[in-house]
Formats: C-alpha cells, sequence, structure tokens
C-alpha cells in the first residue's frame, strides 16, 4: 500500500479545552516519509516534531506531547481520523499549546479530510504486522491485546463504577466505517470530576458543546447553578441525572475510547496490522503500551 498525503491544505479553529485560548490548527501536505508532525508556529523557531510515543508527557484528560519547548495537549482526535482516514504525512500548524476542542469528536477533521481528499504518493506504507499476540495488562485492570489479524481492527470494553455507565462495548472492524460509526463520538466526563476543576479555573474550554457530561451524583441546586455558570450554559435541574445532552450513539462512550485508541496507536509511527482488544483503556495506559510496543519494533 502506498503513502498518502491530503491534497490542499485546511484549517479548523475553536477554544483549547484546557486553555479556554482560541486556538487555530491548519493540516498541510507533507512529503513522503514526513508522517504526522505537529508545527507550533506560536514559538521562536516554530519548533516542529513527529507524533511519536516517545514524546508522551501527560495523560491528563488527553495525550499530551512535549520535546523541549514543544508541547501541545489533545492530539488524539485529531491524529485519530488522519489515520483512520489513511493519511501518512501531514504536518499540522498549531498556535496554542493544544489542538482546539472543537465539538469533542474527530467529525470535523474527518469532513475536513474527506473535503479535500487525498493524494498518493510513490512510498510505500511502513506496516507492523502482528504475528503473535502481545499483551499488557496493568495492577489496576486495564489490558490491551493486539493479536494477528490481516488487517486493522479494534474491540474496546469500557467500564466504571456509575449507576449512569457502568459497562459498554464498541467495535470497528473495518476503517472504513469510522467516518460513520466512530468520528462523531464525543469526549466524555463525569460532573463529580470535572467540578472541582473549574473551581480552581481548569479546563476554561470546557463546555456541554465540546463534552458529552455525565451527572450521576446529585448535587445542591446551588452547586449545579454554579456547574453551569462556569460552563455559561443554562441552569439545569438538579435532581435530574443522567446525560447532560442527547447522546449521538447509544454506547457513545465506549466509541470515544475506541476513537481515543486509534489516535495513540498512530503514535507508533507506522501503520499497525492487527486487532487491538482493549478493557479498560485510558491514555495513560494506551500510551505506555504503545510506547513499549514502539520500543520493541524499533530494538527488532
Amino acid at each position: 500500500m502506498k503513502q498518502h498525503t491530503i491534497k490542499e491544505s485546511f484549517t479548523l479553529r475553536s477554544v483549547g479545552l484546557h486553555t479556554g485560548l482560541f486556538v487555530t490548527a491548519t493540516f498541510h501536505p507533507a512529503k513522503e516519509n514526513t508522517g504526522i508532525c505537529l508545527r507550533r508556529v506560536d514559538l521562536p523557531g516554530q519548533p516542529c516534531h513527529q507524533a511519536l510515543a516517545d514524546y508522551v508527557s501527560g495523560t491528563e484528560r488527553g495525550t499530551v506531547l512535549e520535546r523541549g519547548k514543544w508541547k501541545i495537549s489533545t492530539v488524539e482526535h485529531a491524529l485519530s481520523a488522519l489515520y483512520a482516514l489513511g493519511v501518512d504525512n501531514c504536518i499540522i500548524d498549531v498556535d496554542a499549546p493544544e489542538m482546539p476542542i472543537l465539538d469533542g469528536s474527530a467529525r470535523l477533521f474527518v469532513q475536513e479530510i474527506q473535503r479535500v481528499g487525498l493524494v498518493e504518493q510513490d512510498a510505500e506504507q511502513e506496516v507492523y504486522v502482528v504475528k503473535e499476540p502481545i499483551e499488557y495488562i496493568s495492577e489496576h485492570g486495564h489490558s490491551m491485546r493486539i493479536e494477528p489479524c490481516d488487517h486493522y481492527e479494534v474491540d474496546v470494553t469500557i467500564s466504571f463504577q456509575s449507576n449512569i455507565l457502568r459497562e459498554q462495548h464498541a467495535t470497528l472492524t473495518d476503517l472504513k466505517d469510522y467516518p460513520q460509526d466512530i468520528s462523531s463520538a464525543r469526549t466524555f466526563c463525569f460532573v463529580r470530576e470535572i467540578e472541582p476543576l473549574l473551581r480552581v479555573g481548569l479546563i476554561k474550554g470546557g463546555d456541554l458543546k465540546n463534552a458529552l457530561v455525565i451527572y450521576e451524583q446529585e448535587l445542591s441546586q446551588s452547586g449545579m447553578d454554579y456547574f453551569c455558570d462556569k460552563l455559561g450554559q443554562p441552569h439545569l435541574d438538579a435532581t435530574k441525572l443522567g446525560y447532560l445532552s442527547p447522546l449521538n450513539y447509544p454506547n457513545e462512550p465506549a466509541r470515544h475510547k475506541l476513537l481515543d485508541i486509534i489516535g495513540d496507536v498512530s503514535l507508533l509511527g507506522l501503520r499497525l496490522q492487527g486487532k487491538v482488544v482493549a478493557y479498560k483503556p485510558g491514555h495513560t495506559f494506551n500510551t505506555q503500551c504503545i510506547r513499549r510496543l514502539r520500543n520493541q519494533i524499533l530494538s527488532e
């Protein structure tokens, strides 16, 4: 299979989830064997590095890449869309320390990639073919198994101690189904997780339009009013538990975790031929597994 890049540049803009800054990301065609590179155009010298597991420096509310002064947060949604749609080479110009959150999914990235289209290049894709099962298990019950398969496939199960969201499953057996079945799945979080962060001035760009917020532990009405005010939303009834916005898919949280895995797996820096089976995935565990696998590949 040949490498591909996008036919022409495109730009997307929105707030950043963490800083609340208005962020512009411009995606450019790139030469063969460039990989997916992110360039901080707001920094002196405009440092530019490939998106690789080697540079993961944090995983709080998203995957963070860092090398010296070059640092970019929440890269996984864009990386997921590029990988799923077959883009091997692309340079992304970003004017802030994080990617724009958009609607919390990969939908708009996918739409723009589809709009501009792809160009086939002369070089062959570099593909790691899984020949025997590889398994990673954490002491906290997370697991990732990568099995031989004649294509790329992902199977995800999530599990939470929650009355609203317990166990969900999602699978993707063909990347061609990603735009319809996965790309619109939004990042999700619990009110109990983000209410304390809002009180100390974090996640300044979060709202009910760029995340699926799950309300499972009742707040006082004054507490709910404060929460809504911080998100710039109309006040909600504190007695009504559940999802605070309509679901795009019945199992949207599981599908979003699958979306995230594709983005994090892309940090291998090459294509993967195999089936990824993940239980209770998260950015910390995902990137730890991919870094170990990348080190293994480089040592072979």
